[in-house]
């Protein structure tokens, strides 16, 4: 399926005292990854929740290979895993400026009815831009 790359400039705060990004910082990438991709389908995420739709993670696994440090330039590329039902999945590969996989990662997320708070199908207009994929 489609896939989406963005770059990132790593910044000071997200490292640690050792000099590489803080484990806890690679979430914020992959959502990063995730709204830039869904931007580029032509769905935004602020309107999505404005219409009452939820996406909230339910899982997350990074397996880390290398370190990302300070000032360093990341790519993360986001990719669906699968057309979406109630959930929808993300597979991402980050690398570094020598294109060295730094992380691979994976999220699941759940489509949830903001008035009932209770999972449920996507919306048709995510559904019909995924079929210009």
């Amino acid at each position: 399926m489609k896939f989406d790359e963005i770059q990132i400039r790593v910044r000071y705060g997200e490292t640690d005292q050792m000099g590489v990004v803080y484990h806890g910082n690679y979430a914020l990438y992959l959502e990063m990854g995730r709204i830039e991709w869904l931007r580029k389908i032509g769905v935004s995420y602020k309107e999505m929740e404005e219409n009452g739709i939820m996406l909230p993670v339910v899982s997350m696994s990074l397996n880390f290979k290398k370190s990302a440090g300070y000032d360093d330039v990341i790519n993360v590329k986001t990719q669906l895993k699968k057309a979406p039902t109630v959930k929808i999945e993300f597979d991402y590969i980050i690398t570094n400026e020598k294109g060295e996989v730094l992380t691979t990662a994976n999220t699941v997320l759940v489509f949830i009815d903001k008035r009932t708070n209770k999972p449920t199908r996507p919306p048709q207009y995510i559904l019909k831009a995924l079929e210009n994929l």
